[in-house]
C-alpha cells in the first residue's frame, strides 16, 4: 500500500483499485448482505494502510467498527486475538443462547465450567455479531490474521462462512498463503507493489535528496515497488551510497531485508529507549499501563519513548502501537537473550497474579535460563485452565514449556502429559518431538506403556490407516499387567484402528490378529461394561465367525440399549452402530445412530459430530429419506471443512449412489479411493465399491456393478457390513449381467449371516436375494417374503428396491398386469425417495409392458437445496430460527433468509403451510 511521509501505513498513494474492493465489501454489508474480504500481500505491502481505510470508510458510513491483530508472540495464547475482536461487543452476551454463552464466558476466562468446543465458541461468535448487527452496521477488521492463535482464527473464519443475511463485513489481513488455511476459499484481494510513478515519488520522500536515477530505478525493482521496503531500506545508508550507487544488492528475503532496516534504527537509538522498546515487544497485550509500571521496574526513564515516537517506530496511545509489525519483531530479536529474559522477569512481576496468572506464567517462562520447578507448576496450572477454556493448543504450548522447564530426571511426566495434549491439540510432529523427550528420562513401567500408547493414538490419530492398529495392539499388550481396564478399552481401540485398516492392514494388524491378542487378555473382576462385551463379540467374530460372535454382539448392543454412560456413548456408539449393523438390527441402528448425533451436538463434541452424522446420514440412505440424509451429509461436510480434518467423504459417495444423477461413477469417487489407498484405509476402498457397484446397478450397468461388488465383498478383514452389503449388490448383479453363478457363490456367503441373525431386515433381503436366483413358484414366494419383512422394518429403500426386482421378474413371466402392479409402486416410491436411477430402471420396466410413466425431472419436484430442506423440516417441526441456527451452525437472521427462498419455492406464505412432504 503506498503511504504518505511521516504517516506510516496510514497515507494512501493511488489504490484505486483496492479502495474500490474495500467500498463495494461495505457496500454490501450495509445493504444487508454479509461479506468477507482476505487482504492478502507480502510484509510492507500495506495492507494495514487498507485496513486503516476501511475502518475510516466504515465509520463515515455508520458501522460500529471493531479490530483485533494477531501478534506473534501471542499465538499461543488461547483465544487471545478472539478476545481482542469481542471484547467491546460483549455487551451483548446475554442476548445469545445459554449455551452459546457459557461457552464464550469459559473461553474467555469470565468464568468457570467446562471446556467449550471451540466450534461452540465459533456459533457464539457467530450470533454475537448477529445481535451486534441488529442495530447498525459492523465491520471486522482483523490485521495479521497469520498470526492470530488458532482457536481464534478458526472461529473468526467459521463465522466469515456461516455470515449470510446479516449486515456485516469481515475484513482480513494476512500474508501470502500459508499457515492462514483457515482462510483458504474466502473472497480475496491480493496487494502488490506500487506503480513506476508512485514508487518513485514516495521514494522521494524517504531520500528527501537527489540520487542518482539508475540507483533510484535499482531500489524500485529490487523492493517490488514495496512501500514499506522503500521507505525503509534507504534509511541508515550515507548519500554517497545512494547517490554514487555503492549500495549492493541483497539477496535476502525482502521481509528480512526490512527488518533488518529497522534492526539498525533500533541499534541507533538511546539504550533506555532501546529498553523501552524491547518491553513494549515483549508484552503482548498492548497495555501502556502494564509498560509503564515494567519500565519503571527497569528504572527506565517515562521520556526514555520519545526517541522511538519521533523515528515512527511505536506510538504510545491508549495502546502500545508499532508502526508495522516487522518493528516489533526486529526489537525482539535484536535483544541479546539476556535481555529478554530480564524484560520479561519485569513484566512477571507487574502482571496480577490474580487477574491474569496464565500471562504471568507465560512472562515467568520466558524469563526462566534453566529448570524451574516453581515456573512449570504454575505453568501446569495455566495448561489446566487453558484447556477448560477449550484452548487445546494453548494447554499444549504450556505443558510443553512446562516440560522444558523440569529437571532431566523428573521431566517423563510432563513430557507425556504434554504430548498427550498436543495429539488432541492435532500438533503431530510437537507431539513426537514431546515423545522423544520422554523416552530420554527415566521412565517406570506405567510411563513406558503410555509411551507406546501415545504413539499408537498419534498414529491413529494422523492418519487411519495401517499402521495405528499393530501400535495400539503392542501398547494394549504392555498395559495388560499394569492397568488391566486401560488394556481392554486400548484393545478395543486397537480393534477400531484394524476395521478401517481392514484389508490393508499392516503384518500383525489385522482385525483377525488384533482379535485373537484381545480374547487372551483377562477377563475384568466386575460385571462386564458395554464396552467389555463389544470386545469380546467383535473379536469373537473375527476370530471364530459370525456364530461364535452372535450371542456376545447381541449382549453388547442390548447393553448400550439400556446400561452406558454419555461417556461411554461418545466413545464407542460408532462401534456400537457397526455391530448392529453386523447383526441386521435396523432398530438398534436407527436408535444408536440418532443418539450418537445428540450426544455430540450436546456435549458440544463437534470433533465427533462428522462420523456421528454420516452414520446416521447412512441410517437415513437405508430408509430411502434423501432428503435428510443430505442435510446431514452436508453438515458433516461443513464441520468436517472448519476443523480442516481428512476425513474421507463416505457420506457424499453412498447419497450419490443411491441418487443415480449421473452416468458414470464420480471423480469423487476415483479420488478417494486413491487417497485411502495411500493411507491404508481399506474401509474406504470397500465404502467406495460399494457406492460404485450401488449406482451402477440403479443404472443397469450390471458389469461394471459386479466387478465393484465383488472387490468390496472379496476381502474378509474388510468391516463385515461392507462385505454384506457388497454381496447383496454382486448377487443382483450377477443375475442381471447373465453370470447367475457368481451369485450362487455370493448368496451363500450372505445367508451364513442373514439365517443366523433372523431379523426381518435380514431374511428380506435374504429372500430378495434368493429370489433373483429362483424360478417359479419359488421365486414368487421368496419375492412376496421379502417385501412382507422389509416393509417391517426402516429399511424403506430396500422394500422399494423389493417392488422393483419383483416387477421386473413379473414382467419376464409375461404376467404384465401383476408387473404393472409392483413397477408403479417402485417407480413412484424410488421417484419421491430421489433414487433417480432406480426410479428410471422402474420407468423403462413399466414401459415395456406398454403403461407409460413421466421421468423425473427438475421441473418435477420442488428444488430445495439440502440446506433448505433441512431447514424447512426443522421449522415444520416446531423449532425457532434460534433453535435452528444452533443446530446447523448459522444465524437466525440466515435462517430467517433461507425460509424466505423456501417459502417462495414451495409457493406457501407461513410456517403452518410446511405440512406436506418436502421433498428436494
Amino acid at each position: 500500500m503506498g503511504v504518505s511521509s511521516g504517516d506510516l501505513g496510514t497515507g494512501l498513494l493511488d489504490r484505486r483499485g483496492e479502495r474500490a474492493a474495500v467500498d463495494r465489501a461495505l457496500d454490501r454489508a450495509r445493504a444487508g448482505n454479509s461479506t468477507v474480504l482476505v487482504v492478502r500481500g507480502e510484509p510492507g505491502i500495506g495492507k494495514t494502510a487498507l485496513l486503516d481505510y476501511a475502518v475510516r470508510r466504515a465509520s463515515a458510513s455508520e458501522f460500529r467498527v471493531v479490530r483485533a491483530g494477531g501478534v506473534e508472540s501471542e499465538m499461543e495464547l488461547v483465544f487471545a486475538g478472539l478476545h481482542q475482536l469481542c471484547m467491546p461487543l460483549l455487551g451483548r452476551l446475554e442476548q445469545l443462547p445459554k449455551p452459546q454463552r457459557d461457552a464464550l464466558a469459559v473461553a474467555f476466562g469470565m468464568r468457570e465450567g467446562q471446556a467449550p468446543d471451540r466450534f461452540l465458541v465459533g456459533l457464539a461468535v457467530l450470533s454475537l455479531l448477529a445481535a451486534t448487527a441488529e442495530d447498525q452496521p459492523l465491520a471486522c477488521v482483523v490485521d495479521d490474521a497469520q498470526w492470530l492463535d488458532r482457536s481464534s482464527l478458526q472461529c473468526m473464519a467459521f463465522a466469515a462462512r456461516r455470515l449470510l443475511a446479516e449486515p456485516v463485513a469481515l475484513i482480513f489481513a494476512a500474508r501470502g498463503p500459508g499457515g492462514d488455511h483457515e482462510l483458504a476459499g474466502m473472497p480475496g484481494l491480493t496487494v502488490t507493489g506500487l506503480g513506476h510513478d508512485d514508487a518513485r515519488a514516495l521514494l522521494a520522500t524517504a531520500i528527501g535528496g537527489r540520487v542518482d536515477a539508475e540507483v533510484r530505478d535499482r531500489i524500485i525493482a529490487e523492493t517490488g515497488g514495496n512501500p514499506l521496503a522503500l521507505l525503509q531500506l534507504p534509511r541508515g545508508l550515507g548519500p554517497s551510497e545512494l547517490a554514487g550507487g555503492f549500495w549492493l544488492p541483497d539477496s535476502r528475503p525482502l521481509a528480512s531485508r526490512i527488518e533488518n532496516s529497522f534492526h539498525r534504527q533500533f541499534q541507533s537509538l538511546p539504550p533506555q529507549t532501546r529498553r523501552m522498546l524491547l518491553t513494549a515487544a515483549a508484552e503482548p497485550t498492548g497495555d501502556v499501563t502494564l509498560l509503564w509500571r515494567a519500565a519503571e521496574l527497569q528504572g527506565i526513564p517515562p521520556d526514555a519513548a520519545a526517541a522511538a515516537e519521533t523515528a515512527g517506530l511505536v506510538e504510545l496511545g491508549a495502546r502500545v502501537h508499532f508502526g508495522h509489525p516487522l518493528v516489533r519483531s526486529a526489537v525482539y530479536q535484536a535483544a541479546s537473550a539476556g535481555d529478554r529474559r530480564e524484560t520479561h522477569r519485569a513484566l512477571a512481576e507487574v502482571t496480577d497474579p490474580e487477574a491474569d496468572p496464565d500471562r504471568r506464567a507465560w512472562h515467568r517462562a520466558h524469563s526462566a535460563a534453566g529448570p524451574d520447578e516453581q515456573v512449570a507448576a504454575e505453568l501446569e496450572n495455566s495448561a489446566g485452565r487453558a484447556q477448560a477454556r477449550g484452548g487445546l493448543a494453548a494447554a499444549a504450548a504450556f505443558l510443553e514449556r512446562a516440560a522444558a522447564l523440569t529437571d532431566p530426571t523428573q521431566r517423563a511426566a510432563r513430557a507425556l502429559a504434554a504430548a498427550q495434549a498436543k495429539i488432541l491439540a492435532g500438533a503431530f510432529d510437537a507431539a513426537v518431538k514431546l515423545l522423544g523427550m520422554a523416552e530420554a528420562a527415566p521412565l517406570d513401567g506405567l510411563q513406558r506403556a503410555r509411551v507406546d500408547l501415545l504413539r499408537a493414538q498419534l498414529a491413529f490419530a494422523a492418519n487411519r490407516g495401517r499402521d495405528a492398529s499393530p501400535l495400539l495392539l503392542r501398547a494394549a499388550q504392555r498395559l495388560e499387567p499394569i492397568d488391566a481396564g486401560l488394556a481392554r478399552d486400548t484393545y478395543l481401540d486397537a480393534l477400531n484402528a484394524a476395521l478401517f485398516a481392514g484389508r490393508l492392514a499392516s503384518p500383525g494388524g489385522t482385525p483377525q490378529e488384533v482379535a485373537a491378542a484381545a480374547r487372551a487378555v483377562p477377563r475384568p473382576p466386575h460385571p462386564p461394561r458395554a464396552p467389555d462385551l463389544l470386545l469380546d463379540g467383535l473379536a469373537a467374530t473375527f476370530s471364530d465367525g459370525y456364530a461364535a460372535g452372535l450371542p456376545l454382539l447381541r449382549r453388547a448392543v442390548a447393553a448400550f440399549d439400556r446400561e452406558t454412560s454419555a461417556e461411554e456413548d461418545l466413545r464407542w456408539l460408532w462401534l456400537a452402530c457397526i455391530a448392529a449393523v453386523d447383526l441386521w438390527d435396523d432398530d438398534r441402528w436407527d436408535k444408536f445412530s440418532s443418539r450418537h448425533v445428540r450426544l455430540t451436538r450436546e456435549a458440544g463434541a463437534l470433533s465427533e459430530l462428522p462420523l456421528a452424522l454420516t452414520q446416521r446420514a447412512y441410517v437415513l440412505l437405508f430408509a430411502g429419506e434423501l432428503a435428510d440424509a443430505a442435510s446431514l451429509v452436508e453438515e458433516a461436510e461443513v464441520v468436517t471443512e472448519a476443523m480442516g480434518s481428512r476425513i474421507a467423504p463416505y457420506g457424499v459417495l453412498a447419497l450419490d449412489a443411491l441418487r443415480g444423477r449421473e452416468p458414470e461413477p464420480s471423480a469423487l469417487a476415483n479420488a478417494t479411493k486413491e487417497e485411502v489407498m495411500l493411507r491404508g484405509e481399506g474401509l474406504g476402498i470397500g465404502l467406495t465399491d460399494w457406492a460404485t457397484a450401488v449406482h451402477s446397478n440403479g443404472l443397469g450397468h450390471y458389469r461394471r456393478a459386479m466387478a465393484a461388488a465383488e472387490n468390496a465383498s472379496a476381502y474378509l478383514a474388510d468391516v463385515s457390513v461392507t462385505v454384506n452389503w457388497g454381496l447383496v449388490e454382486l448377487i443382483e448383479a450377477a443375475v442381471r449381467a447373465g453370470s447367475p453363478e457368481h451369485g450362487i457363490d455370493a448368496l451363500r456367503r450372505l445367508s451364513e449371516s442373514t439365517s443366523l441373525s433372523g431379523t426381518d431386515w435380514a431374511l428380506g433381503i435374504e429372500a430378495r436375494s434368493r429370489a433373483l436366483l429362483s424360478e417359479g413358484e419359488t421365486a414368487d414366494r421368496l419375492h412376496r417374503e421379502a417385501i412382507e419383512r422389509l416393509s417391517r422394518t426402516r429399511m424403506g429403500a430396500e422394500l422399494a428396491r423389493a417392488h422393483l426386482v419383483y416387477g421386473e421378474w413379473l414382467r419376464r413371466e409375461n404376467r404384465r398386469t401383476e408387473a404393472r402392479e409392483q413397477l408403479r409402486i417402485a417407480h413412484e416410491t424410488l421417484t419421491d425417495m430421489g433414487m433417480d436411477g432406480f426410479a428410471d430402471r422402474a420407468r423403462r420396466e413399466l414401459l415395456a409392458t406398454g403403461e407409460t410413466a413421466r421421468k423425473r425431472t427438475v421441473d418435477t419436484l420442488t428444488d430445495l437445496t439440502a440446506q433448505e430442506a433441512q431447514i424447512a423440516k426443522l421449522a415444520r417441526d416446531g423449532r425457532t430460527n434460534q433453535e435452528i441456527g444452533s443446530q446447523l451452525f448459522i444465524s437466525p437472521r440466515t435462517v430467517e433468509w433461507h425460509l424466505g427462498n423456501v417459502f417462495t419455492k414451495l409457493g406457501i406464505t407461513s410456517r403452518k403451510d410446511l405440512r406436506r412432504p418436502i421433498r428436494r
